[in-house]
């Protein structure tokens, strides 16, 4: 009996100490400085965002793009729906059905011009041409909501402006140069619809604005992808539900960065997209970065990790 004792002790003084290192790795987790969270959710929705636009650069390939665009937000608000049965509908519906609608109007047309050019462009410059947004993110910031822009922000944005310039500026005088203008035309339209996101945070939930960012977007895609319809495959299909997952899944990483800290302190992390968008066009699509890609990158990841480690030391001050 005292043996049983002893060992069902022994067992749950065990079961104790690991009990306590779980809440002391919890409330570590929980005391995380608020821009390394939002530096963590963007970082993780620039890697889901490049495996998303890897798989709907391939499904552009055998369907329109804008039957593409239509499904991919079909699928989104599909894997949401078991979260909307489990909690009811009255918890997702928003507080400003108008800003939501907003929002969808402004990213759709952002879409529209995306999904166009990306059959043309590499996925690595469609990545890099993508990098203009974060210039134009912080410009809104600063004048709409009155975020404070310190010159560490302003300048890896420079920095990361210029990684950028030395990738696109061959491709701009190419042939095929003018979808590239397309794809940079949709980045400050794209700006606005993440500054209108980070309005909506002060007063929705991450969750219901992904929900009906998928809503708004699917009604208004649906008149564009009619008239070119093609009936998908099973492989297809299967293709816009992983759309779906990680659609959902990275636009929710996203607006939790936004939640948490100022937008303007996220955006350097963009740049790290160039990174895996290389990677995947090189193992998916082959194609190979060229040497202006790479020497950009290079400038483009020196300047994101200085303001990660930048922002990381300033918030700890």
């Amino acid at each position: 009996m005292e043996t049983g004792r002893g060992v069902g002790g022994g067992a749950r003084a065990k079961r104790h100490v690991l009990w306590r290192r779980a809440s002391v790795t919890q409330r570590r987790a929980s005391r995380l400085d608020p821009v390394l969270r939002a530096l963590i959710w963007a970082t993780a929705a620039g890697v889901i965002f490049s495996l998303l636009n890897t798989l709907m650069r391939g499904l552009v390939f055998q369907l329109t793009p804008f039957q593409t665009q239509f499904l991919r937000y079909v699928f989104g608000l599909l894997v949401m729906l078991p979260l909307v049965a489990r909690a009811g509908w009255r918890a997702y519906m928003p507080q400003s059905i108008r800003g939501q609608f907003v929002r969808g109007i402004v990213h759709t047309l952002g879409l529209c011009m995306w999904f166009t050019a990306i059959p043309h462009i590499t996925l690595a410059d469609t990545t890099a041409i993508g990098f203009t947004g974060p210039i134009f993110i912080m410009l809104g910031a600063a004048w709409f909501f009155g975020e404070k822009m310190r010159w560490e922000r302003w300048l890896a944005s420079l920095i990361g402006f210029t990684g950028v310039l030395i990738v696109v500026a061959p491709k701009l005088a190419a042939a095929g140069g003018g979808y590239s203008l397309l794809m940079l035309a949709s980045a400050p339209v794209f700006a606005a619809s993440f500054l209108i996101t980070k309005g909506l945070t002060r007063y929705e939930r991450p969750e219901v604005i992904v929900l009906w960012q998928s809503i708004t977007i699917m009604l208004l895609s649906l008149p564009l992808a009619i008239p070119g319809w093609q009936w998908p495959t099973a492989w297809q299909w299967a293709a816009f539900l992983l759309c779906g997952l990680l659609g959902s899944t990275g636009h929710y990483c996203l607006t939790r960065s936004f939640s948490v800290a100022d937008i303007s302190a996220t955006q350097s992390v963009k740049f790290l997209d160039l990174v895996w968008a290389s990677l995947l066009g090189w193992i998916v699509f082959s194609d190979t970065p060229s040497q202006s890609t790479l020497i950009g990158g290079a400038v483009i990841c020196a300047s994101t990790i200085w303001i990660a480690r930048r922002e990381t030391r300033g918030a700890a001050r």
